[in-house]
């Protein structure tokens, strides 16, 4: 890596370069203590900025996701309850066969196949839009089995159950999230991939964090196609969920000491003022939290295929400039571009990646000195 600075083609380009392969080049499965030691007082990542002041701490990007919408749901009560219950379903049929043997024979009868009531996991890459997407489609299955365990064999588990995945509140919870978490898991595919550009996690962040906000804002007019629009139309029909009396569940649970409903107040208005708004709220700002430095990250395009336009990337190098480069007059990477920018479309840096850019100025030959 030293080699880097003996280049003085591009002295000061070289070592904006270098600190991208700073910050992404860490071997992160291979150094665990650093994934943990993130704390903002005291950890390893907070101690390094201490003494590296131009250091950007990037942790996994998929990871960063799925803590933020463990945070969001954290936040909310009815959704903490309402994800624990996710895992006690499943726990529930996969602990037993003969409950699982249950289940098959409601779906079947219901004409559906393969149902298997899925695990939730905080930090598996959202593992919770696997578990909601199998419960949406089979959610009348799921609640025919567990009425059909309480006649049968008068199982307490099962009437707990029941009694909480009846009422309008989780259903209306399984379609929020059937809405909300398609967008998040399309992000976490993007930040899986083997090679992410940071200029992806710059743009795709907010386009997700404006699609919540086109849920939340949306209220009573859901637009068509969504499940939350198609929500009271499946409440209402008997050959689906129907044929469970859900308002009724709903309303002896507020006989039973629930908070009630307020004056004027529908099941739906009360669901979105105490759930779907906190929810939907809290987990746009763990999105802005999780993924600052945004614009930073995104700068390192300029190092990329050159096909910005020269003020946009004239906007990239002023960013990492003011981070990186606090010694250096701005005008000084300006001035380096215009001739690096050849070298990235006509000479030799030419359909190259960044790495290989730096590997390439690297390099223990003198031509790159002679410029």
């Amino acid at each position: 890596m030293s080699n880097v600075f003996l280049c003085t083609a591009f002295p000061v380009l070289s070592l904006c370069l270098c600190m991208k392969v700073f910050i992404v080049g860490v071997p992160w499965h291979d150094l665990f203590a650093l994934i943990l030691g993130t704390g903002k007082q005291n950890g390893v990542a907070k101690l390094l900025q201490d003494d590296y002041p131009w250091l950007v701490h990037v942790a996994c990007a998929a990871h960063r996701l799925a803590l933020a919408c463990r945070d969001a749901t954290e936040e909310v009560p009815y959704m903490k309850t309402f994800r624990d219950h996710l895992q006690q379903l499943h726990l529930y049929f996969h602990n037993s066969a003969n409950r699982t043997a249950v289940l098959t024979a409601a779906s079947e009868v219901l004409g559906l196949k393969d149902l298997k009531v899925k695990e939730v996991k905080d930090t598996r890459w959202l593992s919770q839009h696997q578990a909601i997407q199998t419960l949406q489609r089979h959610l009348p299955a799921v609640l025919a089995a567990l009425a059909e365990e309480i006649q049968q064999n008068k199982c307490p588990t099962a009437k707990g159950l029941y009694a909480f995945c009846s009422t309008f509140r989780f259903v209306a919870a399984v379609y929020l999230q059937a809405d909300v978490l398609p967008h998040l898991a399309c992000l976490s595919k993007v930040f899986q991939r083997e090679m992410v550009n940071f200029l992806a996690i710059k743009e795709q962040v907010p386009i997700t964090m404006a699609a919540l906000r086109v849920i939340k804002d949306a209220g009573n007019q859901q637009p068509p196609g969504s499940f939350l629009a198609q929500l009271h139309q499946d409440l209402d029909n008997p050959a689906y969920l129907g044929g469970f009396n859900i308002a009724s569940h709903e309303e002896e649970r507020d006989r039973r000491g629930s908070v009630g409903l307020q004056d004027g107040e529908d099941f739906w208005s009360r669901f979105q003022r105490q759930v779907m708004e906190p929810y939907l709220d809290g987990l746009l700002r763990s999105l802005e939290r999780r993924f600052e430095n945004l614009d930073i990250l995104g700068a390192f395009h300029v190092f990329g295929a050159a096909t910005e336009s020269d003020t946009r990337n004239a906007e990239y190098l002023r960013i990492l400039s003011r981070k990186f480069l606090t010694q250096q007059p701005q005008n000084v990477a300006l001035q380096e571009w215009s001739s690096f920018k050849l070298h990235v479309l006509h000479g030799a840096f030419k359909n190259m990646d960044q790495l290989n850019i730096l590997k390439t100025l690297a390099s223990q030959h003198d031509e790159w000195c002679q410029l």
